[in-house]
């Protein structure tokens, strides 16, 4: 059994920051930062972090849109009806920036009284792929292993691009994508991926015919074998990581 609660931190900045904090009723367990995806802080991402929580873990998934408002998020029934809001949800992602959303992970820490020192995992969609990555390079003394699926802006032309410093990896990483990725398709992630490919211990697997947010079931994007697979390869990775 698991449960499900929300806590408030205040951020660096000064604003209130929700965090959900999904973990077994009894006992004390291993950590797993979760960065959400575009669509927020929604049904199926609490559902997910409930799953894994079932595993065995306490999962944080914090707010990162909490600057622009109390949880805001995109079911995907309501973006069917209404396309325009599709526009609400592009400006809310880019609001984003790398640095709020490690301050905003560090604040998720100190909201569910983390001692400051024990082993994580972290997993992240879509944008959280970008944040998994930044998490597990700023402190890779703690962040034992990592896992993103149908990643997103792991490439870019900036001089701090993720594919720049990819190759230093040290820890166990996953990452899943679709060969029919719509929104961030291989080809804008290769500078990356050719990074990581001597690294044995990160694995890029690509599932034909998968689309961007394959995770979903609620999603017209949902690919079971995309999403059953990767769940299956990232449990038994942070498995594997909180052992060594």
């Amino acid at each position: 059994m698991q449960t499900a609660t929300e806590i408030i931190e205040t951020t660096s900045d000064g604003e209130p920051m929700a965090v959900v904090v999904c973990e077994p009723t009894e006992g004390e367990h291993p950590t797993v930062m979760m960065f959400m995806d575009a669509p927020g802080v929604r049904t199926a991402t609490r559902t997910f972090a409930e799953r894994l929580a079932g595993e065995g873990y306490r999962v944080l998934l914090p707010d990162l849109y909490h600057r622009k408002g109390r949880l805001l998020h995109f079911e995907p029934d309501a973006v069917a009806a209404n396309p325009d809001l599709r526009n609400d949800l592009w400006a809310l992602l880019g609001s984003l920036t790398d640095d709020g959303i490690q301050a905003d992970a560090d604040a998720a820490l100190a909201a569910a009284g983390d001692d400051g020192s024990s082993p994580l995992a972290t997993i992240g969609f879509c944008l959280g792929a970008r944040a998994i990555y930044r998490y597990m390079m700023r402190m890779p003394e703690r962040v034992v292993a990592g896992a993103t699926w149908h990643p997103s802006f792991l490439a870019d032309d900036e001089p701090d691009s993720p594919h720049l410093t990819a190759g230093g990896i040290t820890q166990p990483m996953y990452i899943g994508i679709g060969d029919a990725d719509q929104v961030q398709s291989i080809a804008l992630h290769q500078r990356f991926f050719d990074a990581v490919e001597p690294l044995p211990h990160v694995e890029v697997e690509i599932f034909p015919g998968a689309d961007h947010g394959f995770s979903w079931p609620d999603a017209p994007s949902y690919n079971e074998n995309a999403a059953t697979t990767s769940w299956g390869k990232t449990t038994a990775l942070f498995a594997s990581a909180f052992v060594r």
